[in-house]
């Protein structure tokens, strides 16, 4: 499949570049995995520097062919595998010490605009919004789930509060049709009383599916774990974030782990567990009104940056209970 070709004035732009590169300091060289490549922007940034190397990885197999090409340049400094980042644990790493891992969860403007991925509501034919490595469809999800099923991840997922109206029209709709893109945005049209929206009235839906589809909540979730694993004490984890769950997610994940917490409320405060991580900002880091200017879509990320301070064992068990309702919802796609 190819990909779309847009103007240059319509490129991709790492959103956070500079904030990023002073966090990782790539300056003093260092091995460095880029977990979502995509167009390349942060690792061809990385590789500006002599002394480095990127070790990357994206399940969009569009990915391929850019990779390709900075292989040439790079050589043995540049590798890249077609894989979720949740797999970050398999790479071949050849005890490769680890400076940073960086997460970027963002789409970029080829990949919203490349009408095969359907990723976007102005896309014309059948729903999709595969990502790569995936085992289903936006349509199979539309065409397959129950109304219950349908409401839950409208609601959970995308914050949809019409989300049981909508889940009910899709039923009903689907009884007499194959429901393609448009028809979808159709419905959730006729579904809202309020026209006049901020965001685009089908904005919610469309992401809740997409998180749904590309199962986004376990692929965060142990992707920031397997990260975590492979890390040694001083190497840094960063993620950009672009909607409210995946940001409460890692902001858990980041805070659980770096606050000092008593093994039980019974033990004395000086008994206490280690940190595995250490913060230098509690806030995230939000992009420049500069920045939003140049790339609009740059306003809603949210940069949080985690240093590994120890190596402990079983750390995951609390991220995994936090968020386990949202796995549960991952789960319906054994229905389809």
């Amino acid at each position: 499949m190819n990909a779309t070709i847009f103007p240059e004035k319509e490129k991709h732009y790492p959103v956070l570049l500079n904030e990023i590169i002073s966090i990782i300091t790539p300056q003093y060289g260092g091995t460095f995995i880029d977990c979502t490549f995509g167009q390349g922007g942060y690792t061809k940034k990385i590789l500006e520097y002599p002394k480095t190397k990127v070790l990357a990885l994206d399940r969009d197999k569009e990915s391929i062919k850019i990779s390709t090409n900075l292989k040439k340049i790079f050589n043995d400094r540049f590798s890249f595998e077609n894989k979720k980042f949740s797999q970050i644990n398999k790479l071949n790493l050849n005890n490769e010490n680890i400076k940073s891992i960086i997460f970027d969860l963002g789409y970029s403007y080829a990949q919203i605009k490349d009408y095969k991925k359907g990723l976007s509501f102005d896309s014309k034919g059948d729903l999709n919004m595969k990502m790569g490595l995936n085992d289903f469809s936006a349509k199979d999800v539309i065409q397959k789930l129950d109304q219950k099923d349908l409401e839950k991840i409208f609601k959970v997922f995308g914050d949809e509060k019409d989300s049981k109206k909508i889940a009910y029209k899709v039923v009903k709709n689907r009884d007499t049709k194959k429901i393609n893109t448009q028809d979808l945005v159709k419905i959730i049209e006729s579904s809202k009383k309020k026209k006049n929206f901020k965001i685009h009235i089908a904005t919610k839906v469309f992401q809740a599916l997409r998180i749904f589809v590309n199962n986004e909540i376990s692929e965060l979730i142990y992707g920031l774990i397997n990260a975590t694993k492979i890390l040694k004490p001083g190497g840094i984890i960063v993620v950009v974030t672009f909607n409210s769950l995946e940001d409460k997610i890692v902001k858990f994940f980041f805070k659980n782990l770096s606050e000092k917490k008593s093994v039980s409320r019974y033990m004395p405060k000086t008994e206490e567990k280690d940190n595995l991580f250490k913060l230098v900002n509690k806030k995230p880091i939000l992009p420049s009104v500069k920045e939003i200017k140049q790339n609009f879509p740059s306003r809603s990320a949210k940069l949080r940056f985690a240093i590994k301070d120890k190596e402990i064992s079983n750390f995951e068990k609390d991220i995994l209970e936090k968020f386990d309702y949202l796995l549960e919802i991952e789960k319906l796609s054994r229905k389809i």
